[in-house]
């Protein structure tokens, strides 16, 4: 029989990065019962590979939390596990995609923090791709979790302005307080019954509303054919990970990896060098030649080397031979 009151209600927790844990943390001090979590198992990091664990079962032992951390989610142990815990409802913040026989298990449901407000940007990487895109209002929603990828009925949204200076790493800090205040407002509607699910309808058709799938190395690589103000966007949104990247090289010298964490758009429409030439006082300022002007670089990190402005980039790096950028 399940309380009517969310803070008698058996929560079980899944979640694994610190964007995450906003979320748990606020319903442990709120009062809510978090009986369990479940994250990611240890993975090795660090220079000495050791075992590192997730960030949110970092906060659950020092809460005295019990975590389980299954391989595989359909394995029989955890399942057991997971149904002897007699959970009322699972909540679910950054974490990976779950099997039926799971979501299924709870008697009030399995619902999600995804960060967007659906059906926009459905996918692993919401935050970068609002950014990328340039998009001046993102926020969060909860929703009941299905058989598909942020497809499930909607319970609450919340909408967060994007400001031009924003990039995903502000972003994400801001989505992750809006979102851990959704998640105890939407666990209270939840066990209150005052929470009436919508499907997910958008205004536009189904191939018009942009996706956030997961981002690979190829992925963050600039093309210099692209317009200025996309180039910036697209530096934003992958800043501080895992941030936008081009190669380096100077004449017969092999090429090296040139990441871009900060950048800004000049509009220069005629006399432009061809795409990717670089033009630099050899002091403060380096630009690169784009398809409509140039992509001023503030602030960039040469492979091997530490992330700085440019200006202290240009102070141990005299670029006055023929340089190749790509």
């Amino acid at each position: 029989m399940i309380n009517s009151s969310s803070n008698d209600c058996r929560i079980i927790f899944m979640g694994t990065p610190e964007f995450a844990v906003a979320s748990l943390q606020a319903l442990v001090e709120g009062g809510y019962r978090v009986i369990a979590v479940v994250t990611q198992p240890d993975k090795p990091a660090g220079r000495g590979l050791q075992l590192q664990a997730s960030a949110v079962k970092q906060y659950a032992l020092a809460q005295h939390i019990p975590v389980l951390q299954p391989v595989k989610m359909k394995d029989d142990d955890f399942l057991h596990d997971l149904q002897q815990l007699n959970a009322d409802l699972f909540i679910v913040v950054a974490f990976r995609m779950l099997p039926e026989v799971v979501w299924r298990m709870p008697p009030l449901g399995t619902f999600n923090l995804h960060a967007s407000l659906l059906p926009k940007y459905r996918g692993a990487a919401p935050i970068n791709w609002a950014i990328i895109n340039g998009e001046t209002e993102t926020g969060v929603t909860t929703f009941f979790i299905d058989e598909n990828i942020d497809t499930g009925q909607i319970l609450l949204s919340e909408k967060v302005p994007v400001s031009p200076s924003d990039t995903a790493g502000t972003l994400h800090d801001k989505l992750k307080d809006v979102g851990k205040r959704l998640v105890m407002k939407t666990v209270d509607g939840i066990v209150g019954g005052s929470l009436l699910p919508k499907p997910q309808e958008g205004a536009c058709s189904v191939d018009k509303i942009p996706t956030a799938p997961k981002l690979f190395r190829d992925t963050c690589r600039i093309s210099w054919q692209k317009k200025a103000c996309e180039l910036a966007n697209f530096v934003r949104g992958l800043n501080p990970y895992p941030a936008a990247w081009c190669e380096l090289a100077a004449s017969g010298a092999a090429p090296q990896q040139l990441k871009i964490f900060a950048a800004h758009a000049e509009h220069a429409p005629e006399n432009l060098p061809p795409a990717g030439a670089i033009v630099t006082d050899g002091r403060n300022s380096l630009k690169i030649a784009c398809s409509d002007g140039f992509l001023h670089v503030d602030e960039l990190q040469l492979s091997g080397k530490k992330r700085m402005s440019t200006a202290d980039f240009l102070r141990g790096n005299k670029l006055n031979v023929p340089i190749e950028i790509f």
